[in-house]
């Protein structure tokens, strides 16, 4: 008689494993991530220990030669454009774009002269088929399958041996010889896995297409990041135009880029020059905006912010953060009140950055409290007027990284004045300096 496979409990979060059930992990202290799965027999002796030891220096040079995707910002985002054998995975909210901007891409790569897999788990063919007419990317060289099936995905690779495969996307495809549903954390690791397996033997690049949780972090086990080459992510609003790409991880280029987008009838299309794009519209003559010099990443990018104060008929009032932490809010808030001897405590108080951009960058405190001041006293600030500094505590003006590449750019777009570390000590300074306030 067989004797029983051993099964083990896995943590989808940190791949911790355990031979019970555990409600929290106690590597990673997420709660209700273990999962159920089979544990690995262990290899014949005849496999074991047929690895050869080789010195660093003596192993061999694996030169690969990437090649465009079509859209050469993207392909600076990258490193060096699409690596063969390199697997990237991008992830973003439903309705994002994801799809759009991967069929683009197919399509540019199939107009280069190479072949182009595009595997689609959500939809039939005849409605990837729709967005592809409506983007103009149908071409010979662009290939297609609708499929569940992780087998007849590598199949299809190996009859195709395609340049490109698009997985659109890894939660919806399964493994016949695995257990659970589509999307299961044992599913999302195998389909990976074979996946992977197939584009190093076949020297295909790879784009999969992650869902992401309710708190934007990639869904599925946290290995899945581990695995492949590059993690990308498509932010953003989904009812406004523009659409961020950022790299979390990148073994062929910089981790520290960043890729604008604007969605339109026809895709995505890259804002070359995206520095003053979110000002569009803007009427420096109303009070409580600010524009501030922000970094994402290694791009420097004028984004305006705006504030209202009004009066509160509640007993706790409301403070709305749109695009940064409330927390950050609060805690600009408390400075304010006590370096400017400022009562809020009958004031609402509401603040968004412009665009639908989502940043974290610390030097917008200085221009978000310049914005609340401005709404505050109700005077608008100079026309041209900048603002970049990271405010501390004590109501300290600190510089923040990047500062001479802010003043460049500012400098270069005509801003004056650039008020920021070095130009101003404290917010009591800046108030006074400003609106005649402070103490």
């Amino acid at each position: 008689m067989a004797s029983k496979t051993p099964e083990c409990y896995i943590c989808a979060q940190c791949g911790a494993t355990s031979p019970q059930w555990l409600g929290r992990c106690p590597r990673c202290g997420q709660w209700n991530t273990y999962g159920l799965q089979a544990a690995s027999a262990p290899l014949p002796a005849s496999s074991q220990g047929q690895a050869r030891v080789l010195r660093l220096k003596d192993a061999a040079e694996d030169v690969q030669h990437p090649f465009s995707c079509g859209l050469e910002p993207l392909d600076h985002l990258l490193g060096s454009g699409l690596v063969p054998g390199a697997v990237l995975l991008l992830g973003g909210e439903p309705g994002i774009g994801k799809s759009t901007l991967l069929l683009q891409v197919a399509g540019h790569v199939a107009r280069l002269g190479h072949a182009v897999l595009y595997a689609s788990g959500e939809e039939t063919l005849a409605q990837v088929r729709a967005r592809g007419e409506r983007l103009n990317i149908l071409h010979d060289n662009l290939l297609s399958l609708a499929t569940s099936s992780c087998d007849d995905i590598v199949a299809a690779m190996h009859q195709t041996r395609p340049h490109l495969l698009i997985l659109d996307s890894v939660q919806t495809v399964a493994c016949t010889d695995v257990d659970g549903l589509p999307g299961n954390v044992n599913q999302v690791r195998a389909v990976a896995t074979r996946i992977i397996e197939a584009c190093r033997s076949l020297n295909v690049c790879a784009i999969l297409v992650g869902h992401v949780t309710k708190d934007g972090a990639l869904a599925g086990p946290r290995l899945l990041e581990h695995m492949v080459d590059t993690v990308l992510s498509l932010e953003g609003d989904r009812k406004q135009a523009y659409r961020l790409m950022r790299v979390f991880k990148n073994r062929f280029g910089s981790s520290e880029e960043l890729l604008v987008f604007r969605m339109s009838a026809g895709g995505l299309n890259v804002i070359e020059d995206p520095s003053t794009f979110f000002l569009e519209d803007r009427d420096p003559s109303l009070s409580g905006t600010a524009v501030v010099m922000a970094m994402e990443s290694k791009r420097p990018l004028a984004v305006e912010v705006q504030a209202l104060c009004s009066r509160s008929y509640l007993t706790i009032p409301r403070r709305v953060a749109l695009g940064f932490d409330l927390n950050r809010l609060n805690l600009l808030l408390a400075v304010l009140e006590k370096r400017l001897r400022l009562n809020f405590a009958q004031v609402d108080i509401y603040a968004k950055v412009g665009g639908g951009l989502k940043l974290t960058d610390p030097g917008l405190d200085l221009g978000l409290v310049t914005a609340i001041l401005s709404s505050y006293y109700d005077r608008p600030l100079p026309p041209k007027a900048l603002f970049f500094g990271e405010m501390d505590l004590n109501g300290q003006i600190r510089p923040v990284a990047g500062q001479d590449l802010r003043q460049r750019q500012a400098g270069r777009l005509g801003y004056t004045p650039i008020v920021g570390p070095g130009t101003v000590h404290t917010i009591a300074e800046l108030a006074a300096r400003l609106f005649g306030k402070g103490r």
